[in-house]
């Protein structure tokens, strides 16, 4: 196995200050990319929603001990990367954007291919990017991030209110703290029931900030608790689905957030792809499941 170094960088893309984590092996084997000497093949890892870079570390580690170089960052408004400003909100082009700017940064040879990881909504995300730059890829990973499911379009004015509803109640009451970190990994545990103590400790102490009275808070901005007032269009999703040219692999967790129409959508990709299910995973399964991810992963990129 490969030795490796695990390096935390800031880089500004879009005027927001984006918090990364860089996973970077001493020592380059089969990974290396073809004509270029000892360069690792580079991994870019995208969290999901209220999630962060961390996160992705079980699976980070296992792969540059076999030589990958493994980037992750936090979105805007997730972990130690900016907030937005006053008067403003998260919509999923910005994201695009986002990603679009930190990509030099993240890649430093132009020239190189890399290897796009999305979970959950970082999978939307990546599905989009390699949609409209799919010439910057090696291959495409969703886990359990082939876009949420369809919201009728007669109801949006329904989730305009639930929106306006939402930032009123934020504005109306403090934050909510919460007493222990131990506090905080039990709340970490109603999404991620099999979370070890060890790496649930971890990212309960880099998902949250210390108040001066000892309690908790999380990181991430408050306003992510609201309802978006745009919904999701699978029209739209399917446009960037079809315009997806690498080999592309989903992984599922047996009981995750699974689609009644995911292979439909995977059907639109004009390009190979993979579908595999972890037995009696759940949604994080970067979290809880890194062995089972990181093997099925393997299996696919050297296939």
């Amino acid at each position: 196995m490969t030795a490796f170094d695990t390096i935390e960088h800031r880089f500004v893309a879009n005027d927001l200050a984006h918090h990364v984590v860089e996973w970077r092996p001493r020592q380059t084997h089969a990974t290396m990319v073809p004509g270029v000497r000892s360069q690792p093949q580079t991994v870019l890892l995208a969290h999901g929603f209220l999630d962060l870079a961390w996160s992705w570390r079980p699976l980070a580690e296992r792969l540059a001990s076999r030589g990958f170089r493994c980037v992750a960052w936090d979105w805007r408004g997730h972990g130690e990367t900016d907030h937005v400003g006053a008067g403003g909100y998260y919509h999923f082009p910005d994201y695009v954007l986002d990603l679009e700017e930190l990509f030099p940064q993240l890649v430093s040879d132009p020239d190189e291919r890399v290897h796009l990881v999305g979970h959950s909504m970082g999978g939307t995300v990546a599905t989009m990017f390699a949609g409209l730059r799919a010439s910057k890829l090696r291959t495409l990973t969703l886990v359990e991030g082939i876009g949420p499911p369809p919201y009728p379009l007669e109801r949006t004015p329904e989730k305009f209110e639930a929106w306006l509803d939402g930032m009123a109640k934020l504005r109306s009451k403090d934050e909510r703290a919460m007493p222990s970190l131990d506090a905080v990994l039990d709340r970490m545990r109603v999404q991620s029931r099999k979370l070890d103590d060890a790496l649930g400790r971890f990212l309960a102490e880099k998902s949250t900030r210390a108040l001066d009275d000892g309690s908790y808070a999380w990181r991430f901005d408050r306003r992510h608790r609201t309802t978006a007032p745009m919904p999701f269009r699978t029209e739209i999703f399917a446009a960037f689905l079809e315009r997806i040219t690498v080999p592309t692999l989903y992984v599922a967790g047996e009981k995750g957030f699974r689609l009644p129409d995911e292979d439909a959508r995977l059907a639109l990709v004009k390009a190979p792809w993979t579908k595999h299910v972890i037995g009696g995973a759940g949604h994080m399964l970067h979290r809880e499941e890194p062995d089972a991810l990181a093997e099925a992963w393997l299996a696919f990129t050297r296939g």
